[in-house]
């Protein structure tokens, strides 16, 4: 299996695109996604589109098309859950830790895929429910299992606990440490045992109402953090009568959207969206520095 994997989904277009006039420039076939780039010619008042059309093809593991429900391409929740979702349970069954995270610009549907709607859930409440009910799979007495979860935001380059209660919700900014068996963790963060799925919906809910949202000119409710769900996953197992234990994490996480600098934001947006865009950067060179190996 590969260790990173890619997939892409297209959105379709939101009131504002429509309301302009804005038009599709994307295409899905399989597994390519093709970009037709439409420029104008400059100095053309009438508006005259270059005959020179440049269409730009790229590969990816899953391309999902997810524009039109009546479209028999259509990609719903599920679809993206049984291709992704179901790998990230997988792996954390087996004993490795997985990490799945949704990229991309301001608006581009990054939290309703991680997310979802009530109506819709999204990759992250159906890999809890997947996970609990794997559980429930398992001859009494063949396994037990722990499940803890944290919920924390990184906002300005500094992380917040978004599940910390009583006196703790006052601290602003935790310390990210290193162990030397462990790697990093986040020192002082809430880690909650949670039973059942519903346990951890409501933890689910409840770190989303506490996470910072903005309006920009792309997303009337822009995340302006990037928020990362963990879910650490023990499993106690007999093997050859012998009592054995496998402990894996999963991380999924809700990347704040990249959107262009604009001098007429407040300073805070400004603030905002430059230390998003830094950490994305960063974030880009470890993908092409793994992607290398």
């Amino acid at each position: 299996m590969a260790n990173v994997k890619v997939a892409v989904r297209v959105r379709p277009p939101n009131p504002r695109e429509a309301a302009s006039g804005g038009r599709l420039a994307v295409q899905v076939e399989d597994k390519l996604v093709k970009v037709r780039n439409v420029k104008k010619l400059d100095g053309r008042a009438d508006g005259a589109v270059d005959s020179r059309e440049k269409l730009l093809e790229f590969c990816f593991d899953y391309c999902y098309w997810s524009v039109d429900p009546a479209d028999p391409r259509y990609a719903s929740q599920e679809e993206v859950f049984q291709d992704l979702g179901v790998s990230v349970l997988s792996g954390a069954s087996e004993g490795y830790n997985v990490c799945l995270f949704a990229y991309g610009q301001t608006g581009s549907g990054k939290t309703y895929t991680m997310m979802g709607t009530p109506e819709s859930s999204g990759l992250t409440p159906r890999i809890c429910q997947g996970l609990f009910r794997a559980q429930d799979t398992f001859p009494d007495g063949q396994n037990s299992s722990r499940v803890e979860i944290s919920f924390l935001e990184i906002y300005n380059e500094r992380v917040r606990d978004l599940l910390s209660r009583g006196e703790q919700k006052k601290r602003v900014s935790l310390r990210v440490r290193e162990h030397p068996e462990k790697g990093p963790y986040v020192e002082d963060l809430s880690q909650h045992v949670v039973t059942d799925c519903k346990q951890a919906m409501d933890l689910l809910e409840e770190g989303i109402a506490n996470r910072i949202t903005a309006a920009t000119h792309n997303h009337d409710a822009s995340s302006r953090s990037h928020a990362i769900f963990s879910i650490q996953y023990s499993q106690a197992i007999l093997e050859n009568n012998l009592p054995s234990e496998i402990v894996s994490k999963i991380n999924l996480v809700d990347l704040a959207g990249s959107e262009r600098a604009d001098p007429n934001y407040c300073r805070d947006r400004l603030t905002e969206g430059s230390n998003i865009n830094k950490s994305l950067v960063t974030l880009g060179i470890v993908i092409s520095a793994l992607g290398k190996h």
